[in-house]
């Protein structure tokens, strides 16, 4: 179920574990963060538009920092997302709330 979410958050947009785990009706969040560290298909599911509560990138692929988070931050921009200190510029905008 949190593939299926994840997978419909648009091009340009985040959304935080959070909102995740409200659209799931639980409050388990680092459920949902496992889950997304454990995802089998990292380019067609678009795991890097999930970012903390506070716009902060968090984690990805299971790491808080190196590479990894550099790499995520390179996903985002790529989509057009500036990101400034490891958080989101201009996050309340940027938000994407399941209907």
């Amino acid at each position: 179920m949190v593939y299926r979410l994840v997978n419909q958050i648009p091009e340009g947009r985040v959304s935080s574990y959070k909102i995740l785990a409200e659209k799931l009706n639980t409050k388990a969040y680092r459920a949902i963060g496992q889950a997304l560290k454990r995802n089998p298909n990292p380019i067609s599911t678009p795991c890097h538009r999930i970012v903390s509560s506070s716009g902060h990138i968090g984690g990805f692929k299971g790491k808080t920092s190196g590479k990894e988070i550099k790499e995520k931050i390179k996903l985002l921009e790529k989509e057009g997302i500036k990101v400034k200190s490891n958080k989101v510029v201009d996050f309340e905008n940027r938000i994407y709330k399941f209907k």
